[in-house]
């Protein structure tokens, strides 16, 4: 039995790990790479194994970099089950459609231009026909439950605490008469981050395969979102700028929501103005209300009290679907806040506000998750002073602040708290992956200095066997 690692190695974007125990295999995630244009599309439209000789998939959480790949893997040819869990299913089937709509749309956008300059048109990589193939197969799991994947693989899911329905893995892998435990972290939450449960510890296992993507960094106190946020809203308020806000779909933007609701009860936003433009923001705060078995304590007593407060809508909160409305806010007078998808500026209509409103220096551009290299929301990360966007250039003229107490990853000493749990004398061997370089090598250090002896960072393709 052996491990192959085909994305997020070395790179945080494109999850996709493939299991192979008695000449059948299956893939732990089959995510969407993020990067430069080119690249990425070969990169996802290519796979290095035939798609229909995958059995099956087992999903961590529905982030498109971990489930965006799904329906180019149907496309292809699969045709096996893919199990997550019930929130995961869920969010899955507002996501993927999304997804495949956004990639027309920009197909025709970009192939519009494209017509003007002489040049080949895009093809999208996938369309919504294949997502309806895909959501059939989508088999929802129970927190805790042992299932079986396949005759010598099971596998429990335990809450991943990173956004709603997220899972760590615990498989269970069976030849020969031969056991081993092989843990996945998915990727790990923060403890105490509003909404969402603490993650939950999978348990002691053989091998760890675990995510990266802050372990050489520490965040803010979550106690402080609140404070983080509001001092740039207010700072920005006072000259009457746009406050634009990349965010993902999936628990940043409700999380964001959620604090903004907080601080308009505080009465410390005044009657600022906040926009959600989004389809699939609205669609999946829709989602949320659906699965309060997610929510922590304080999210559910506020959900299920007589005052029915909710804590995704408050007075000054619009929640935007239409194209228009959506326009319209390039032409409105500042301030107001605007939250739209996607969270790393690749796609969708956070792109349209980017290109209306970098050029002035009133606004400000608010980051508050992670951006991978080469997209253009690590280009305004780094403050570049010139950025193309659908291949124009637009100097940057707003201000940039990131704020990293609302990343939905847990930090490097999260992280090394959580490795810390799993038994060194039974722990073979842990590949950590979902992560840049840096990271990765940093919290490899920090779990060596830890007493965990045997820790790599995988390349794409490189393959473990698993004794």
């Amino acid at each position: 039995m052996h491990l192959q690692f085909q994305g997020a190695a070395r790179t945080v974007t494109g999850s996709m790990h493939m299991l192979t125990i008695g000449g059948r295999t299956i893939l732990l995630d089959c995510g969407i790479f993020h990067g430069r244009r080119e690249e990425a599309r070969q990169h996802n439209s290519e796979f290095p194994f035939d798609p229909s000789s995958i059995s099956a998939v087992v999903l961590s959480h529905a982030h498109i970099d971990h489930s965006g790949n799904l329906p180019t893997l149907v496309r292809q040819g699969f045709r096996g089950p893919v199990y997550c869990t019930k929130a995961t299913k869920s969010l899955c089937e507002v996501m993927l459609k999304d997804s495949a709509y956004i990639q027309e749309r920009d197909a025709d956008f970009i192939n519009k231009k494209h017509r003007k300059k002489g040049l080949p048109p895009v093809v999208p990589l996938y369309v919504e026909g294949d997502v309806r193939e895909t959501i059939p197969l989508l088999r929802q799991m129970e927190y805790g439950q042992t299932f079986d994947v396949l005759d010598g693989i099971s596998c429990r899911f335990e809450d991943a605490g990173h956004i709603l329905g997220s899972a760590s893995l615990m498989l269970t892998l069976m030849e020969n008469s031969h056991s081993v435990m092989l843990a996945f972290t998915g990727d790990l939450g923060r403890p105490n981050l509003p909404i969402l449960r603490d993650p939950i510890f999978i348990g002691n296992a053989d091998y760890l395969i675990s995510e990266s993507t802050y372990g050489g960094r520490s965040h803010k106190p979550v106690a402080e979102m609140e404070d983080q946020l509001l001092e740039p809203l207010l700072r920005a308020c006072e000259r009457r700028g746009k406050i634009i806000i990349p965010a993902f779909s999936v628990g940043r933007t409700q999380e964001i929501v959620y604090v903004l609701h907080n601080l308009s009860v505080q009465g410390k936003i005044g009657q600022l103005p906040v926009f959600v433009d989004s389809p699939l923001s609205v669609n999946v705060t829709d989602v949320f209300r659906r699965h309060p078995e997610c929510f922590d304590e304080e999210t559910r007593d506020i959900v299920t009290s007589p005052t029915n407060n909710d804590p995704f809508g408050f007075s000054k909160l619009t929640y935007i679907r239409d194209v228009e409305e959506s326009k319209e806010l390039n032409d409105r007078e500042g301030p107001f806040v605007v939250i739209a998808a996607s969270g790393m500026c690749e796609a969708g209509r956070i792109i349209h506000h980017l290109a209306n409103g970098i050029g002035n220096p009133r606004n400000m551009v608010l980051i508050v998750g992670y951006q991978a290299d080469h997209t253009l929301g690590k280009r305004l990360v780094m403050k570049e002073p010139m950025v193309n966007i659908f291949g124009e250039p637009h100097e940057l003229k707003a201000e940039v602040v990131v704020l990293n107490s609302f990343s939905a990853h847990a930090d490097r000493n999260e992280l090394l708290g959580y490795v810390n749990g799993f038994d060194r004398k039974r722990l073979k061997h842990i590949m950590l992956v979902h992560g840049d370089l840096d990271q990765a090598e940093r919290l490899g250090a920090g779990l060596n200095e830890a007493g965990f002896s045997s820790v790599a960072i995988p390349v794409r393709g490189e393959k473990v066997t698993l004794h």
